[in-house]
């Protein structure tokens, strides 16, 4: 691997991912809100900033989300959901990882191994759904993966030998997170360094699946 575009990069889990690309001698390129001002929020900023990015990429990953965007916590009942509150979700969690994978077909190299990533959750999986709640989260994470399959479909005509997945990080220690209790939270270093490991050992026959941070598949 020699260049990684990562979209995100500002935040605990995306400075990790870069910090530790950035030490096995891998050039980054870094994208956030933060620091260029991609703001899913602004559909047309956002898509014409992409525009100019230029590749070509081994890595593109995407770790951007939101776990609430209108609220202090996510719903706990359908009592509490709100269009605000569930649009707002959609637009960082999944139509903005949409609007960069558009871009994946000319950013990555068509010969040769290359990797789209996302982080996704587990909380996403219909299939792993079994405490109900945390409406608009749930919803715009599994749209995410739905996006992720079907693009890994369109991209495997062109890119062979690539690989598109989406991956739960674990529950990381990060602002993101700490309102939240969770047992063994993973530190960013941490899960980032796991999730890489994963991908190192990961070929085209896993795209278009979902995998936590040691390696196993999540149910859709």
């Amino acid at each position: 691997m020699e260049r990684a575009l990562i979209i995100g990069a500002s935040g605990g889990i995306g400075t990790a991912f870069a910090d530790a690309l950035a030490a096995r001698g891998v050039d980054v390129v870094a994208l956030s809100r933060q620091t260029e001002g991609l703001d899913f929020s602004d559909p047309p900023a956002a898509e014409a900033l992409l525009a100019r990015v230029g590749g070509p990429f081994d890595l593109v990953l995407v770790v951007t989300g939101a776990l609430t965007s209108t609220r202090d916590r996510p719903e706990k009942s359908l009592a509490e959901l709100s269009a605000e509150e569930m649009a707002a979700q959609f637009a960082v969690n999944t139509i903005g990882p949409a609007l960069v994978m558009k871009h994946a077909k000319r950013w990555l190299p068509r010969k040769g191994r290359s990797v789209f990533a996302v982080l996704s959750a587990r909380v996403g999986s219909i299939g792993d759904n079994r405490l109900g709640g945390w409406y608009s989260y749930r919803a715009s994470k599994a749209a995410l993966n739905q996006v992720l399959k079907t693009g890994s479909i369109e991209l495997a005509r062109t890119h062979k030998e690539a690989l598109c997945v989406a991956l739960h990080p674990g529950t990381v220690s990060t602002p993101f997170t700490e309102n939240f209790a969770a047992p063994n939270k993973l530190a960013p270093d941490e899960s980032a360094q796991h999730l890489l490991n994963v991908l190192d050992t990961f070929g085209p026959e896993h795209s278009g699946s979902f995998y936590d941070w040691k390696g196993e598949e999540i149910p859709w």
